[in-house]
């Protein structure tokens, strides 16, 4: 979810944008291992599917679920949820708050809703982050719900607000929006986050409690988009996993929540540390504004600025989670899910 809208697009910017449809055409031509691909599934896609904006997604027993960022605002409509037995057919479920909570309206004036949550398990809880901000500021914050269940029929099904997680002023160089929990190798614990501003960064938690550590006000920094044009230095949407020894850190370039005019595409990059350095197939540094195309943006496609991703892992297949605005129902986001396939150097491929 944008931290920031700017009014002009430099030609520099418009060329790169052409340069990544260039570049995403080569991917299919990657070494793929040998496997079979995955039928794609997009077009398969049917039921409560729009309108959904930086969708993740988990599995618990045989139910998919899918978050994603508060589109209407209002009582009850904070952090919407959807729900499928076969990644396909969606239901709509409900809301995990009916308003937003009282500590986020006093941290963030001015907030109105609820962006980009983030849902993982571990500890024997559902840990759900989520962010609150207002747009064209870095004064932002991080929460944490948690739950026992994702059922809704269970006894035990309740949310509970864990409160503030994190967050940022105007004077800081990063902006605590876009959250993205990640376990490393070692089992400790981090979350990634940024919009615009410094580019994102990524700060440790204490596995007990979900929250930074007393006292550890440590920030890495994994991307960001140098740029001589202020406010064109958009990058956003962190999601980090890992596989074979490598770190993935999964990212949009340029601009979402502009409907068939959004012009965001995602990017990759990997690092054998998850607090990076990350650097794209080429082995150039993210830091510097690089990274590998994995959703490309394509003006002439119906569906534009692919983006908001999350990477949902599922009985040895990953599969990208995402939105796209629909050119042919007035740029309406909708949830889009393509699996993943990987080269024989590690390099994903997603089957659009």
């Amino acid at each position: 979810m944008s931290g920031r809208i700017p009014q002009t697009f430099s030609r520099r910017r418009a060329l790169q944008g052409s340069l990544a449809v260039g570049l995403a055409a080569t991917l299919p031509s990657m070494s793929i291992r040998a496997q079979q691909a995955p039928d794609a599934m997009n077009s398969r896609l049917s039921g409560n599917i729009s309108p959904v904006h930086d969708p993740c997604a988990i599995r618990q027993g045989d139910t998919y679920y899918v978050f994603g960022t508060d589109l209407g605002g209002g009582a009850g409509s904070q952090i919407p949820w959807r729900f499928s037995k076969d990644l396909l057919n969606w239901e709509k479920g409900g809301y995990v708050f009916p308003d937003l909570p009282a500590w986020a309206s006093e941290a963030v004036p001015g907030t109105g809703g609820i962006w980009a949550p983030d849902i993982s398990y571990f500890s024997g809880l559902y840990m759900l982050y989520y962010a609150c901000s207002t747009f064209g500021k870095n004064h932002s914050a991080i929460g944490l719900a948690t739950n026992v269940t994702l059922d809704p029929k269970s006894p035990d099904f309740h949310w509970q607000d864990r409160g503030l997680v994190f967050k940022s002023e105007t004077t800081d160089n990063f902006n605590a929006i876009d959250p993205n929990h990640v376990i490393d190798r070692q089992g400790r614990h981090f979350l990634a986050f940024g919009s615009f501003w410094g580019g994102l960064k990524m700060i440790e938690l204490d596995p007990a409690t979900g929250m930074p550590p007393v006292g550890n006000r440590s920030v890495y920094s994994l991307a960001k988009r140098p740029t001589d044009d202020p406010g064109l230095d958009a990058i956003e949407a962190s999601f980090v996993i890992e596989r074979e020894g490598y770190y993935y850190l999964f990212c949009s370039f340029d601009f979402c929540c502009r409907g068939a005019d959004s012009n965001y595409y995602t990017v990759v990059g990997r690092s054998r540390s998850v607090t990076g350095p990350y650097g794209d197939r080429n082995r150039y540094d993210m830091i510097d504004g690089n990274g590998t195309i994995v959703l490309p943006y394509d003006s002439s496609s119906r569906w534009r600025g692919a983006g908001g991703a999350s990477i949902l892992r599922d009985t040895g297949q990953d599969y990208i989670v995402y939105h796209a605005y629909d050119a042919r129902r007035e740029g309406t986001p909708t949830l889009r899910i393509a699996p993943l396939v990987w080269s024989q150097d590690g390099w994903p491929t997603a089957i659009v």
